[in-house]
């Protein structure tokens, strides 16, 4: 059973590469005559599978022969156990061939973001070095100061007239507003009217043109968020087929190789009668 295993699997990678070789030639990429990609696809899948099919009929029929049986039974257990057997391996070396070329990209990531985190870190250090030199800490600390009384003043201004506000307070406060109504998915009646108030200060326009705006905005990120729910379902939708399709077909491909197994090793299966004449002369 080893044997017919060993056999099967050397055959389909010897029939492989001759694949390969073969459409290789066919790849010319000064030729108008080369073939498309999904025909190259297709053709190379197609010649995997008979390469595989070949293979497993060539192992069972030698699991069988060399096995010395006479009877029908054994010789299909001895062709199931070459494709079990042969599955498993070529399993096992896919895995460890993914597994590999997954370790090669990750360490070559990490040697490239390694190497790109100390050249930033090197730029980083020479323009902080200026930065520092040109930079005094009075200057600093009045900058963060300036900053920190910016925000303290958009926070303190909410809920008071819109048009005695700053910009600040008033655009903190639509963000307020706008950050409730995504969350909540509405917004009270209340809080619609500050919005457009707000909204009419901020850009100087009517209390009118300021609700159309809101409402286009709304409208706008509805919209949005049903493009994005429709992209979302199709991207699973395509995900459910594509992993359906491929348990069909890695299904498929097994049965055919669990039927051509069994049929090469009852080719293999010494004839009985045979068998017997041979013993007795």
């Amino acid at each position: 059973m080893i044997a017919g295993a060993v056999v099967a699997l050397a055959i389909g990678l010897m029939l492989n590469a001759l694949g390969a070789g073969v459409g290789a030639t066919t790849v010319d990429a000064a030729a108008r005559d080369t073939p498309s990609a999904s025909s190259f696809g297709i053709g190379a899948a197609i010649w995997v599978l008979v390469s595989n099919l070949v293979g497993l009929a060539v192992g069972g029929y030698v699991a069988a022969r060399l096995s010395g049986t006479s009877d029908n039974t054994d010789g299909t257990l001895h062709g199931l156990a070459v494709w079990g057997t042969t599955f498993l391996i070529s399993a096992v070396l896919l895995g460890n061939l993914v597994s590999g070329i997954a370790s090669t990209a990750t360490t070559g990531a990490s040697s490239l973001l390694g190497g790109a985190a100390q050249g930033v870190g090197s730029v980083a250090s020479a323009a902080g070095q200026q930065v520092a030199n040109r930079t005094s800490t009075g200057t600093l600390q009045s900058a963060t100061q300036g900053l920190v009384d910016r925000v303290q003043g958009a926070l303190i201004g909410s809920g008071g007239d819109p048009v005695a506000m700053t910009s600040d307070q008033r655009k903190a406060e639509i963000g307020t507003l706008a950050t409730r109504r995504v969350t909540d998915g509405q917004l009270s009646q209340q809080d619609r009217d500050r919005l457009n108030q707000l909204v009419a200060a901020e850009y100087g326009i009517s209390p009118q043109d300021a609700q159309a705006r809101v409402e286009q905005a709304e409208q706008q990120a509805a919209q949005a968020a049903q493009r994005a729910e429709e992209t979302a379902r199709r991207a699973a939708d395509t995900a459910a087929s594509g992993a359906s399709i491929a348990g069909f077909s890695i299904f498929g491909i097994m049965l055919l190789g669990a039927l051509s197994a069994v049929l090469g090793a009852r080719r293999g299966t010494r004839d009985l009668l045979t068998f017997r004449s041979a013993r007795v002369v």
